[in-house]
């Protein structure tokens, strides 16, 4: 076990004093997709194919496509799962070889009695859709409460080999009752770690063991990677350096952001954040051995109630600072950045944000839980290439389908879009620095201007044709 940093009066003042209320604007949210309901994560494959999947709590898995504005059923499982306030299908994650050998794992709580069930599945027709009727359960973790369930699933590469973690809750209720999440014999409160069975040979076991995970040939439960948290319901990996980010939801005072190690504890239910859990901890509490403080933490000021962890920025286009963490309040939607060591209130939104998603050029999305996704671009364009996107829509608002829209370049190349139920269009990858003709024609509106002149050059979702009252 590599060593770990220890727990300092002085770490703890450091993060306290470190929160600042500074805003910040160099990047716009554009809506991404709509029509969706109860959305939980938005992630990718991993393939080369830049698809996006959108997992919805219903038991629902959507796929988007590059350049199309609607989602279609990649996977439906709403047969096998319970829904509730925190239970669902709740976690979603492609195994980096997807694309040879078609497996992806999800994370939901069963129907006959709320346990965690992580499963294997595998896709068909050339990796389009999920077979429902391809499920290997892996694991199964029963639950004595409905919430606290956790969710998050999520592969790292180590040493050569892929590893599949899970971040699992400490089982419910509230101040956890049954001290779960320092039990090392219960999976229940940690972070696990297992290499699952992708051989295709459903005779082997459905993983193995790391063999450097901290309780292997000791008393402890093999799997455990990390332990004492209350809910680390959504967490991500540092494309660039591999770190795992995750931000742990408190009980009724501190919101906690960690770095996850190798046989780290984190407190809880001894500590909440940076101090002794109140009503469960005395005010003079030690932390715990192997203890590792929060990142940072936060507390419920303003309405905050609940940390939706993040990821850290390393996308290409340059939308937010390269290695910025960023994260959100559920309660307040409000959007936060830690950097150099200090919080920074990006933008408050009126979302409650179930969770960010990331694209495979880094690019960040916010997912609110009601069904809206958004996307992070940079006010200043750094591409060669921009998205551009509107509406086609009434003067009230109401959006108009199935409009033909095209742009033309000064060559004359001709890209066409059709507008979605709710009257969106997009067109991706667009030269920036080039003029363009756009044109929307309807076979039952004409438009206040149908035509119009562009000269691209950022990112932008507004060109709108508005229909005129016939």
């Amino acid at each position: 076990m590599r060593k770990l940093r220890s727990f300092t009066l002085l770490a703890t003042l450091f993060i306290f004093c470190s929160i600042t209320m500074v805003s910040a604007q160099s990047f716009f949210l554009q809506q991404y997709i709509t029509g969706l309901s109860s959305t939980l994560l938005l992630t990718n494959a991993r393939d080369g194919t830049k698809r996006n999947f959108i997992v919805q709590q219903n038991g629902i898995i959507k796929v988007v496509v590059p350049g199309s504005l609607t989602a279609s059923d990649f996977l439906n499982i709403r047969s096998k799962i319970v829904i509730g306030s925190e239970q669902g299908l709740l976690g979603l994650a492609f195994h980096p070889q997807f694309s040879t050998n078609g497996y992806f794992f999800v994370n939901y709580t069963r129907a006959s009695d709320g346990a965690t069930v992580i499963a294997r599945y595998r896709a068909t027709n050339n990796n389009t859709v999920g077979d429902p009727n391809s499920e290997r359960i892996v694991l199964i973790i029963p639950q004595p409460f409905s919430n606290h369930n956790g969710g998050m699933i999520e592969f790292r590469q180590d040493s050569g080999v892929y590893n599949l973690y899970i971040g699992m809750g400490d089982g419910g209720s509230g101040n956890d009752p049954g001290n779960r999440a320092q039990n090392i014999n219960e999976l229940l409160g940690k972070f696990l770690r297992i290499t699952p069975d992708v051989s295709g040979n459903d005779a082997n076991p459905p993983y193995t063991i790391p063999s450097n995970n901290p309780f292997v040939g000791a008393e402890g439960a093999d799997e455990i990677y990390a332990i004492g948290f209350r809910n680390p319901f959504r967490w991500s990996f540092d494309r660039a350096t591999g770190d795992l980010w995750a931000g742990d939801v408190g009980q009724g005072a501190r919101e906690e952001v960690d770095i996850v190690e190798l046989g780290g504890n984190y407190g809880w239910r001894i500590l909440e954040g940076n101090i002794c859990t109140p009503n469960v901890s005395p005010a003079n509490c030690q932390p715990p051995a192997n203890y590792v403080p929060p990142v940072f933490d936060y507390g419920h000021a303003s309405g905050r109630c609940s940390v939706t962890g993040g990821y850290v920025y390393r996308g290409t286009r340059g939308a937010l600072p390269n290695g910025a963490y960023i994260y959100a309040d559920y309660c307040t939607g409000e959007i936060w950045m830690w950097q150099n060591n200090q919080q920074t209130l990006l933008q408050d939104t009126a979302l409650n944000i179930s969770s960010f998603g990331e694209d495979e050029n880094g690019e960040l999305y916010v997912v609110g839980i009601s069904g809206t996704i958004l996307k992070f671009f940079p006010s200043t364009p750094t591409a060669a290439t921009v998205t551009i996107g509107g509406r086609a829509m009434m003067a009230n608002g109401r959006g108009i389908r199935n409009v033909r829209v095209t742009l033309t370049n000064a060559s004359g190349n001709i890209r066409t879009a059709t507008t979605t139920t709710f009257g969106y269009y997009r067109f991706e990858n667009v030269a920036a620095g080039e003029t363009y003709v756009i044109e929307a024609k309807g076979k039952r509106f004409t438009f206040s201007q149908p035509s119009q002149a562009l000269s691209i050059n950022e990112d932008t979702g507004n060109i709108n044709f508005i229909a005129v009252p016939e």
